[in-house]
């Protein structure tokens, strides 16, 4: 018996582990798949117990990378140790490889079509927009003025205008961003 409580020869075969994370792959666009992830190997299929897949989980949003593929790499190494976690690596990527390679001959056949490249560049700077807008309002809330809006300046001027790399702007700013909060919080709690 192992501590999974099943018999070896009780074990998922390579196929199913990989089939699974392939399906899963291709549903997986945006976030919250760790949920999906549980339906399926805990509620559904009952491979792994809601214990040993919650420790899984911790780990793995612990650890660099993407914690869907984190997660279902050690699924499948839970499973079937390397095979399988090779297994469930290779269904995850297999589907959105090819439907992001077919996107993009898709986007190559299309994007000089006059209507389509201008409704592109739109969504582009719609896009753009948006992202742009919601920094500002994080950055200047009236909580946060004076502060936000400095950091806000600096990383444009830094990364935008100058071409620093993002690496040593982020280790310089944030420490002295965390410091004002910290400082504000203090002030205000």
């Amino acid at each position: 018996m192992t501590d999974t409580g099943r018999t070896p020869t009780d074990t998922v075969a390579l196929h199913e582990i990989g089939l699974l994370t392939a399906r899963l792959g291709l549903l997986a666009f945006g976030g919250g798949m760790s949920g999906l992830v549980f339906q399926e190997v805990v509620t559904k299929r009952k491979w792994l117990t809601e214990e040993e897949f919650l420790s899984g989980l911790a780990v793995c949003q612990v650890i660099p990378g993407v914690n869907v593929t984190n997660l279902v790499v050690y699924v499948g190494q839970r499973l079937r140790g390397p095979r399988g976690a090779l297994a469930a690596l290779v269904g995850l990527l297999f589907g959105p490889f090819f439907f992001v390679i077919a996107a993009g001959y898709f986007y190559n056949s299309i994007k000089d079509i006059g209507v389509i490249s201008a409704a592109l560049s739109g969504v582009a700077a719609a896009a753009m927009g948006i992202v742009l807008m919601v920094v500002i309002r994080g950055s200047i809330a009236p909580s946060q003025r004076g502060v936000g809006l400095l950091v806000m300046m600096a990383v444009i001027v830094t990364i935008g205008l100058l071409h620093w790399p993002l690496l040593p702007v982020v280790l310089l700013l944030a420490p002295i961003s965390v410091g004002f909060a910290w400082v504000r919080a203090r002030r205000h709690g």
